[in-house]
């Protein structure tokens, strides 16, 4: 777009005397089908469009100084370093504006502040430098935003059928007109039965989330672009203030929104590593349920939100060409999460020190499988944090077998629904096993038994090395009584069986 058909006000604030402070010439400007994003170098101003969509209502200047003022409110909960103030904007003259001027208001503006645009997650992303070890901080960082979010009754409606419903059908409503452009009439049908079925099927798990009180006031749009590592410090900014039914959501929407993301570029195993660090974080393994649901409704938003580009006529040909090849891929992406998927079990076996949980964190990035370790479960049973040491009341025969039939029952769970699922644990008694085997045959869950072994040396080495890192409370003067208890691998259980090396690299071992 050139700048003479940008709106007045527009190209009067890409110049740099428009404002109060010293700016980085030249003034950027970055525009969504929503707002427009203008970077003068410290301070980011953002304004919003005067449009009005089914989803959100900015064509008055009243509802737009409202939004900027939710924007600003609600947005410190995840970013208060980067929300500063909304301004009013007035005007002087014909084509003369001012900001935080005393004349008449034209139009409200939200002032941030600027931080590099290379520590978004997106372009840390591109530019190579995105970690396992980012995507694991973020899982604590959303795990902790989601506790302190708001719940109160009115909230919790929003977590009724009708109300998830509801926001379903208004996304195949908008989308039905790009059909025979980005999406396809196939992947249309198929996509819409699915989330249907999906509802009518799972009526009852909606109703306990809301029981379970999961339903929060939530980020709404929490993909990597949203997502700054700014001063060592992960930020969530940008969420939705325009919307209560996509704010007032399943913690489990804001968490497949980065999934989602994540595996759109095609990084399942850092997808993986953010949501089995929320999970454990949160105790929350029966809310993957719906988990299915909200990664394809999230990439039908983004299609959705792209193919809007489409119809603005403020939005240059070339860049109308890229978003419909990038709203196809969404599209693409939203049907294929609905294909069925055969679940699996496995669980580790081995002593305390035998690398059991980096050989299952291992393999659940390799298979997009979750991870539930022991030691997170007890905890949670036990009500204590999770990086707090347990004590001898945690660690009762009565507490170890809550432990595993929880761990059991997650298992069974979540394998039913198509989840490659890793029971983290010892399994060091035949009793404990053989519940498993007899459950997996029972349901027909395909079964691995993982046994991890390295030489005693080495186990009492790396429990000296890991005390204080790690949630896992072994302690090396307790390999003697497990070696003294634990039962050997029978025959019956040979036929599940691959054994691990743990000194050796495991790409070579492990062939799943």
């Amino acid at each position: 777009m050139t700048e003479t058909a940008l709106p007045v006000l527009i190209q009067q604030m890409l110049q740099p005397g428009f404002y109060p402070h010293e700016v980085t010439e030249p003034i950027q400007l970055i525009q969504t089908h929503i707002s427009y994003v203008l970077l003068t170098g410290e301070y980011a101003y953002k304004l919003k469009k005067p449009v009005n969509f089914v989803f959100l209502d900015c064509s008055t200047l009243e509802k737009r100084q409202h939004f900027c003022q939710e924007e600003l409110r609600l947005n410190r909960r995840g970013a208060a370093e980067l929300y500063l103030e909304v301004l009013p904007i007035s005007q002087t003259g014909d084509n003369d504006f001012e900001l935080a001027g005393t004349g008449q208001t034209v139009e409200y503006v939200l002032k941030m502040r600027q931080f590099p645009q290379e520590t978004l997650l997106s372009s840390m992303f591109d530019a190579g430098a995105l970690e396992e070890s980012h995507l694991a901080e973020l899982g604590r960082v959303v795990a902790l935003y989601h506790e302190k979010a708001e719940i109160n009754d009115y909230i919790r409606s929003f977590g009724e059928l009708a109300q998830v419903r509801a926001a379903i059908d208004e996304n195949y409503q908008q989308t039905e007109k790009y059909i025979g452009g980005p999406q396809t009439q196939v992947q249309f049908d198929e996509t819409k039965a699915y989330s249907y079925r999906f509802c009518v099927e799972r009526e009852e798990l909606f109703s306990q989330r809301i029981r379970d009180d999961f339903i929060r006031e939530c980020h709404g749009d929490l993909h990597l672009r949203n997502i700054a590592l700014w001063q060592d410090k992960m930020l969530a900014f940008d969420c939705i203030e325009f919307n209560e039914p996509f704010r007032f959501v399943d913690v489990m929407y804001d968490v497949a929104f980065t999934v989602m993301d994540l595996e759109a570029r095609h990084r399942q195993d850092l997808g993986n590593a953010f949501l089995n660090t929320y999970v454990e974080q949160t105790g929350d393994w029966e809310g993957l349920q719906v988990l299915p649901l909200y990664l394809n409704r999230q990439a039908y938003v983004r299609a959705k939100v792209t193919s809007f580009l489409l119809d603005d006529p403020e939005i240059p040909a070339e860049m109308k060409q890229e978003a419909s090849k990038t709203a196809a891929d969404y599209y693409t992406q939203a049907w294929e999460y609905t294909k069925p998927r055969q679940g699996k079990l496995m669980i580790m076996s081995g002593l305390s020190g035998s690398g059991k949980s980096s050989t299952a964190r291992y393999l659940s990035r390799q298979l997009g499988a979750i991870q539930i370790r022991s030691d997170a479960v007890r905890k949670h049973l036990a009500g204590i944090p999770l990086q707090e040491r347990g004590t001898d009341e945690i660690y009762t025969p009565e507490m170890t077998q809550k432990t595993y039939g929880r761990l059991l029952n997650l298992g069974i769970i979540l394998a039913k629904q198509g989840f490659c699922v890793i029971l983290d644990a010892k399994y060091d008694q035949h009793s404990l096993r053989q519940e498993v085997i007899r459950q997996a045959k029972l349901n027909n869950i395909p079964l691995k038994i993982i046994q991890c072994e390295a030489p005693i040396e080495i186990l009492k080495q790396r429990l000296k090395d890991r005390i204080g890192d790690d949630i896992a409370d072994a302690t090396a003067d307790l390999l003697t009584s497990q070696l003294e208890k634990a039962e050997s691998i029978t025959t019956e259980e040979k036929k599940y069986l691959t054994t691990v090396d743990t000194t050796q690299p495991l790409e070579t071992q492990l062939k799943m």
